[in-house]
């Protein structure tokens, strides 16, 4: 399976996002508008060893799986030791899509997972060991999590609740290795707080706007909230391990045991989180994903459990066949879907296809080429970041790529070349009809339209692009705060 995602991150093209990020890791900025800044950092790591290609952006996340794995397989053999579940623990990712192939789709959710399993893991072992000082390394993962994603902030309900509700409560309440560890966690997330306190807590207002939405309720919103998890982490799984989760809360809240209160609020309180959210606004499709490893923890430890609590034989038959299933139907569904991806001709989902719908770049990107060197344009204008993270990818160094609007997303982002844009004739390219943007209306710059461009996808045309002659004027890296090319896309 880690060779299988070491072919899907070298075949396929990068995905917009990804190059978007894979930009972010060319930039020696602490922090960035939309996330902290270890996802630059993964990508850093993997291009140093592979080079600026799919595989070494790609690279960090397929570590990144294993590491998750071995962490939860090592969590489980501590606490129940039973190789069954230990096997149910590697194998539960592997069944899932979002895990079993889409980790090698890069992400801040690909960075902040293995942190978080192993923050849980630290406790685990603070907990079998008693040992104090596990609390140290428990901040220190916490931190390096924090850098990954904001939502990271959702798991200090499951460390508030290991730490509180069982008897050991006082015991933790009086003692400084728990509050020494925060502090290493906000010591390691001083890179963001400093970049937020230099530029107005920018990204903490950028993403901030999402927890305050307000909109009518949708029953569409949480009907792609339950189909999204259903169809990543699985038709099966996803029921076996719901249901795992709710006995290892019950059995933990009641027996006040450490680790069932860990693992099982960690799952319990961001998937329930994400569904109010849902009831009003769509929640993104990685958002839920550093959740679920807690999740088959506890599930591949519930299953030993039940039979040591003398639970009815048929129940306790009856979950390990359904985890079974759910392994024996999963990994084949994500094996199909790599084959699909990786070996098919076609495109069975249209214009929909999450892959296909970002694939085909190179396409624009070659009549780029042709257009700059017909038109002596000497640098290349967007206003949309996806097309400038694509132009970037393809073009790598080679021309300027400037984003004039929304240039919020770029404070502390080196010069891209301005000798090569001050004064010199430009190509704008952009998708349609994002072409019509209103900011143009700011600038004293001339377009000229010189040729359409179909992106395609398996012979289905994905997006038209325009491609246009730009003169007559130089955008500014900096505007002010308050000027229509500085301002950020709404979220919510």
């Amino acid at each position: 399976m880690t060779a299988m995602r070491i072919v899907y991150a070298g075949v396929l093209d990068l995905r917009t996002d990804e190059a978007y990020y894979w930009t972010w890791s060319k930039e020696s900025a602490l922090s960035f508008l939309d996330h902290p800044p270890m996802i630059a950092w993964f990508i850093r790591f993997g291009t140093a060893i592979f080079g600026d290609t799919a595989l070494g952006v790609r690279f960090a996340g397929i570590v990144a799986m294993l590491v998750t794995q071995l962490l939860l397989a090592d969590i489980v053999r501590r606490v129940v030791g039973d190789f069954r579940a230990v096997v149910f623990a590697l194998l539960m990712p592997e069944a899932a899509l979002y895990y079993g192939l889409l980790m090698a789709k890069v992400a801040p959710d690909t960075a902040l997972i293995p942190f978080a399993v192993a923050m849980l893991w630290s406790l685990v072992r603070l907990n079998e060991s008693g040992d104090s000082r596990w609390w140290l390394a428990a901040g220190l993962f916490a931190g390096l999590a924090l850098l990954s994603k904001f939502t990271a902030i959702m798991l200090l309900p499951a460390v508030a609740a290991f730490m509180l509700v069982p008897d050991w409560r006082w015991r933790w309440l009086r003692s400084p290795w728990p509050w020494t560890a925060a502090l290493i966690a906000l010591a390691l997330f001083s890179p963001v707080l400093v970049w937020n306190y230099q530029h107005d807590w920018a990204s903490f207002r950028f993403q901030f706007v999402r927890a305050v939405a307000t909109h009518p309720l949708s029953l569409r919103t949480v009907g792609e909230y339950f189909g999204l998890q259903l169809g990543l982490v699985g038709f099966v799984l996803l029921p076996v391990v719901i249901s795992g989760v709710a006995l290892t809360a019950w059995r933990g809240f009641r027996n006040r045991e450490p680790v069932a209160i860990l693992l099982s609020t960690a799952v319990i309180v961001p998937f329930g989180y994400f569904f109010w959210k849902s009831l009003t606004l769509r929640v993104g499709d990685t958002w839920p994903m550093f959740l679920w490893p807690a999740g088959f923890a506890a599930t591949a430890i519930n299953a030993t459990m039940l039979s040591r609590e003398g639970f009815p034989e048929w129940m306790v038959k009856s979950t390990f066949g359904w985890i079974r299933t759910a392994i024996i139907a999963g990994i084949p569904f994500v094996v199909g879907v790599f084959l699909y991806y990786v070996a098919a001709p076609w495109n069975l989902i249209g214009r929909t296809d999450p892959v296909g719908g970002e694939a085909g770049y190179e396409q624009v990107v070659a009549r780029a080429r042709d257009q700059l060197k017909k038109t002596g344009a000497s640098w290349i204008a967007t206003t949309d970041y996806r097309t400038y993270a694509m132009l970037r990818w393809h073009f790598n160094g080679q021309v300027p790529v400037i984003q004039i609007n929304e240039r919020s997303r770029f404070q502390g982002f080196a010069d891209p070349g301005m000798d090569w844009i001050k004064g010199h004739t430009g190509l704008y390219v952009a998708r349609e009809p994002d072409n019509g943007s209103p900011v143009w209306n700011e600038t004293t710059a001339l377009r000229t339209p010189l040729e359409r461009v179909e992106r395609s996808w398996r012979g289905v045309v994905m997006d038209t692009y325009a491609l246009e002659k730009l003169t007559g004027w130089t955008p500014q890296l900096s505007p002010p705060p308050d000027s229509p090319f500085f301002r950020w896309r709404v979220l919510a």
